[in-house]
């Protein structure tokens, strides 16, 4: 069955959430009670290694921050983008460079011309999803 939203396929959302254990958060927040830290902390908390993307951290959730997807060292299966819609471009390039598996936008992100660029490069895409929602919505589906 085809999704109707093709940016919320649930196909490739149980893919991402089974598959991606490496996830760089580009805007991780250092503030308790926004989404760009509690759905990595949540994240985080079920198994998936975070990797901070933030040029204003050092360090988040336990992990050293670093300040663009380019001056990570190790492999990162997913780039989990929260910054509004019309700064996404440059991170789906840098996810496509450093050979991410996938890009997941997060709830009220979408910029379909970068999605487009994204899936033509051979990446997994998620717009306008909260990644925390999908997990929970899926638990029994996911391997740990």
């Amino acid at each position: 069955m085809k999704a109707r939203y093709p940016h919320k396929d649930p196909q490739t959302i149980q893919k991402i959430l089974s598959e991606c254990r490496t996830i760089a958060v580009v805007g991780l927040s250092s503030q308790p009670e926004k989404a760009g830290y509690y759905v990595p902390a949540y994240l985080q908390s079920q198994g998936y290694r975070i990797i901070p993307v933030n040029p204003h951290l050092s360090e988040a959730l336990g992990e050293k921050a670093y300040a663009s997807l380019l001056d990570i060292s190790e492999a990162v299966d997913l780039v989990l983008i929260f910054r509004r819609s019309e700064a996404v471009p440059p991170f789906v390039d840098q996810a496509i460079q450093i050979g991410a598996k996938a890009v997941w936008m997060q709830l009220g992100i979408l910029h379909p011309e970068a999605a487009e660029k994204a899936r033509q490069a051979g990446l997994l895409v998620v717009m306008n999803a909260c990644m925390l929602v999908e997990h929970r919505n899926r638990l029994d589906q996911i391997p740990r």
